[in-house]
């Protein structure tokens, strides 16, 4: 898998990365481009009634018109920036290549560098009490600041947890002033990566590759393994308000639980292309976008494509309001207008 692609499901893109360019990218802001909404863009969340956005070469963008108009914020790094989240108008987190994780105050007008690849290493190399984890934290040490962190969930502005690659998980319960490392809190035995993290209450779930997925119920207390339907990987879920789960990914498998991932059904796909993406609705509806850049919709036990232009080479979606909707790609931004639930594709 290229760069490119993997930068498109918002997976590891930094497979063919170097730790020198990496560490210089973190001690380097982002410049400022002409047309930041056309950037490679990965991810997208709410800020109240902002939109941030965050994607290649450290780029975030601001929007306070429903996704009309953009411009560049400034951020301390110049890598890939993967995930953003917000836990409530103002306090948001974003986390990337190079171990990097950002959090800002002001709804993401400003942001400050929080951890970042060598440090984390450091913090896993202090926390090691096994020979194994003490190999693992040196390897990490030795590679330098070049693995990334792929997603991340808040509870609030004060807990966070960012996942990403080799198993690379860690914990702040304080904005990201101090950290934990979680890996051996995690069932992760082989180091997978970790694509997905999501929170719904106390309850978490995190999958990854090779049908790698975890779930706790006590708030991250502890974890427990989830036996997988499939053991392709996993690059969306979600955790509904109903309780259930799904869990999406490669050659269009999606999977739903009832009983806390217990027991699977698989969820017949009418577009059988890579799922990159999922996201809930205002109603809570569930959204799916495939890597062909086909949108589906839940319905039931059935996946419905919708009636939309494909999109290209699509990234990731936010719904927003009034059937509107955020898709974000390699290309940009492209705002698309939702059918009716009634209209679908044969």
């Amino acid at each position: 898998m290229n760069a490119l692609l993997s930068s498109a499901l918002g997976l590891f893109a930094g497979l063919s990365a170097q730790a020198a360019p990496v560490a210089e990218a973190l001690q380097r802001p982002a410049v400022t481009v002409k047309a930041p909404e056309r950037a490679a863009l990965l991810s997208a969340a709410q800020a109240g009634s902002r939109i941030v956005a965050v994607g290649e070469r450290g780029i975030v963008l601001l929007s306070d018109d429903a996704g009309r108009s953009w411009r560049q914020a400034a951020s301390p790094v110049s890598v890939t920036l993967t995930t953003v989240r917000f836990a409530n108008a103002t306090q948001g987190v974003a986390v990337g290549h190079g171990g990097t994780v950002l959090t800002t105050q002001d709804a993401g007008s400003s942001w400050q560098l929080r951890l970042d690849g060598r440090r984390l290493a450091t913090l896993a190399r202090e926390a090691a009490t096994t020979p194994e984890a003490q190999r693992d934290a040196e390897r990490l040490v030795a590679d330098g600041p070049d693995k990334p962190l792929l997603d991340v969930l808040m509870w609030d502005a004060q807990r966070l947890l960012a996942v990403g690659a080799y198993g690379l998980a860690v914990y702040s319960p304080d904005g990201g002033q101090t950290w934990q490392p979680w890996m051996d809190r995690l069932p992760n035995p082989k180091g997978l990566h970790w694509y997905v993290a999501r929170r719904q209450g106390d309850t978490l779930l995190l999958a990854g590759e090779q049908g790698l997925a975890a779930r706790s119920d006590d708030g991250g207390r502890t974890f427990r393994p989830l036996a997988s339907p499939y053991r392709g990987s996993w690059f969306t879920g979600e955790l509904a308000a109903d309780g259930s789960t799904v869990l999406a990914g490669l050659r269009g498998n999606v999977w739903r639980s009832t009983d806390g991932g217990g027991s699977w059904t698989q969820l017949p796909n009418p577009v059988p292309a890579t799922v990159i993406a999922a996201a809930t609705q205002p109603d809570g509806g569930l959204l799916l976008l495939s890597q062909a850049g086909a949108l589906l919709r839940l319905h039931g036990e059935r996946l419905q494509p919708l009636k939309t232009p494909p999109l290209p080479l699509p990234t990731a979606l936010l719904p927003m309001a009034e059937g509107r909707l955020l898709a974000l790609g390699l290309t940009g931004l492209t705002t698309v207008t939702l059918p009716a639930p009634n209209e679908t594709r044969p």
